[in-house]
C-alpha cells in the first residue's frame, strides 16, 4: 500500500470534504474576533496597559483591564487574569479554594475530573480540599452525557456545581456550550442557588458562546491553551460573576487585599496580543483537529469528536491497538515541531498523573497545549490526545510525517 500511497493527494481528498466545517469555524472566528475588538475598544486599552510594575503592584491599570477585557469578551462580570497563575490546575485550585468553606460540598456532575485536578480535591494530606472539610461527589456520565436523573438527586447538598467541558483522558465529546447550558438551566429549575463552575479549558472561542454566557457562575482556564493566542508564556485566568471573583481574588492573594495587588514586571503585551489572536489562533488549531481527525478515519482509526461536525474544543481523541502505534503517532508530532524535533518521546511519571504519560509538545512555550502536541496514558484502550496547531500549514505538515510512518 504503501508505495501506491499518494499522500499529498489524499490529504487534498480529506481538505475537500472538509470546506462545510472550515467555513462555519472561519464565521465563528470573525465573531469571537469582533467580541475582542468590541473589548480592548470599550476598555480603552492603550500602550500603556503594557507596561509592568514592580512592588505591590497598587494602580496597575494593565493588569485590572485586562481582567476586564477577558471578562467581557466572555460575557462575564468581572476577570482575573495573572501570569501568577501558573497553570490551569492552579487557576481550578485557586478558584475552588476560594469559594468552597469547611462543610461545603463540591459536586461535579460531569463524570470523573482531569488527572491533575483529582489531588486538589480528594488528595489525603497534601492539602486538598477533603483535607480542609470538603465533601466531594462525582456523577458518572451515561454514553458521555449528562444523566439529569441523578444530577437531581445531589443538588440538595451541593455549595458548587462542577462542570469540566473538555474530556480530559476520556473517550467521549467535549461538551457544547449548549450542553452546559442545558444543565445549567436544569440545576436552577430543581433549586440550585450556589456556584456553578465550568473548566472551560480547551474549549474557549471554539464556539461563538462562552458558558458564562448561558447560565456559568465561573469559567477558568489556562493562557497557555486558547486564550493566549500561543503568545502568553504561562498564566491562568478566572471570570464570572464579581461577587465570586472578589472571594477568588482574596484567595489568590490575601483575604485583607483581594486584587488590589500583584505586580508584574515583564509586562502585559504577550497577554494582549495573545489574546487578541486567540480567536484566529483557535480555529487554526480546530481545522489541525478536523484535518487530522479526516485522514485517520479514513484509514480506519477511530477518533473522537466526529469529522462532520465543528468541534467544541480543540482536543482529538485518536485510539489505537496497540501501545506501539500510539507511541509512534505521538513520537511523529514531536518530530513534526519546531523545537525539539530530534527528540524521542518516552512515557514517564508525571506529576499529578496516575499512570505514566507519553507527551509530545515541542513547543515554543513550554507544555503550551494550544501548540501542536499530543499525549496520554500509555494503556488501554491507547488513545492519543491531539490538540493545538498554531497554523492550519504546521497541522498538515505534521499529517504528512505521520502518514509516512502509518501507512
Amino acid at each position: 500500500m504503501s508505495e501506491q500511497f499518494d499522500k499529498v493527494k489524499y490529504i487534498k481528498n480529506c481538505e475537500d470534504k472538509l470546506k462545510d466545517q472550515f467555513e462555519r469555524i472561519d464565521e465563528v472566528a470573525f465573531f469571537n474576533q469582533t467580541k475582542v475588538c468590541e473589548a480592548f475598544a470599550a476598555n480603552c486599552i492603550a500602550a500603556r496597559h503594557f507596561s509592568g510594575t514592580t512592588g505591590y503592584g497598587y494602580g496597575d491599570d494593565g493588569r485590572d483591564c485586562l481582567g476586564k477585557v477577558f471578562a467581557q469578551a466572555f460575557g462575564a462580570e468581572d476577570g482575573i487574569v495573572s501570569p501568577h497563575i501558573l497553570s490551569g490546575t492552579h487557576a481550578l485550585t485557586v478558584a475552588l479554594f476560594g469559594l468552597l468553606r469547611p462543610g461545603d460540598a463540591l459536586f461535579c456532575v460531569s463524570g470523573l475530573p482531569y488527572d491533575t485536578i483529582r489531588g486538589v480535591i480528594y488528595g489525603e494530606g497534601n492539602g486538598s480540599l477533603k483535607d480542609f472539610g470538603i465533601n466531594f461527589k462525582c456523577v458518572d456520565l451515561i454514553n458521555g452525557k449528562f444523566d439529569f436523573t441523578t444530577i437531581k438527586e445531589g443538588l440538595p447538598k451541593a455549595k458548587v456545581v462542577y462542570i469540566q467541558r473538555s474530556r480530559g483522558y476520556e473517550l467521549r465529546d467535549a461538551f457544547s456550550v449548549d450542553e452546559i447550558g442545558e444543565v445549567c438551566r436544569f440545576v436552577r429549575e430543581n433549586g440550585f442557588n450556589g456556584c456553578i463552575f465550568v473548566d472551560n479549558c480547551y474549549g474557549e472561542f471554539a464556539e461563538k458562546r462562552e458558558p458564562t454566557e448561558v447560565g456559568a457562575d465561573i469559567i477558568v482556564g489556562s493562557l497557555i491553551k486558547n486564550p493566549g493566542g500561543g503568545l502568553a508564556q504561562t498564566g491562568g485566568y478566572i471570570c464570572g460573576k464579581a461577587d465570586y471573583i472578589d472571594m477568588i481574588g482574596k484567595r489568590l492573594t490575601a483575604p485583607s487585599i483581594g486584587t488590589e495587588v500583584g505586580s508584574h514586571a515583564l509586562g502585559y503585551q504577550y497577554y494582549y496580543q495573545g489574546f487578541f489572536l486567540a480567536p484566529h489562533v483557535v480555529a487554526q488549531a480546530l481545522k489541525c483537529s478536523l484535518l487530522i481527525g479526516e485522514a485517520m478515519a479514513g484509514l480506519g482509526y477511530k477518533n473522537y469528536p466526529p469529522v462532520n461536525a465543528v468541534p467544541h474544543d480543540i482536543t482529538r481523541a485518536i485510539q489505537f491497538d496497540s501501545a506501539e502505534k500510539m507511541v509512534h503517532f505521538i513520537c511523529e508530532v514531536q518530530y513534526a515541531s519546531p523545537v525539539d524535533s530530534f527528540v524521542t518521546c518516552e512515557p514517564w511519571d508525571m506529576p499529578g498523573y496516575d499512570d505514566k504519560i507519553i507527551m509530545a509538545a515541542g513547543t515554543f512555550v513550554s507544555g503550551a497545549s494550544i501548540e501542536l502536541s499530543a499525549d496520554g496514558p500509555v494503556k488501554p484502550p491507547y488513545i492519543a490526545y491531539f490538540q493545538g496547531g498554531l497554523t492550519y500549514e504546521h497541522g498538515k505538515y505534521a499529517l504528512m510525517k505521520i502518514l509516512d510512518k502509518i501507512v
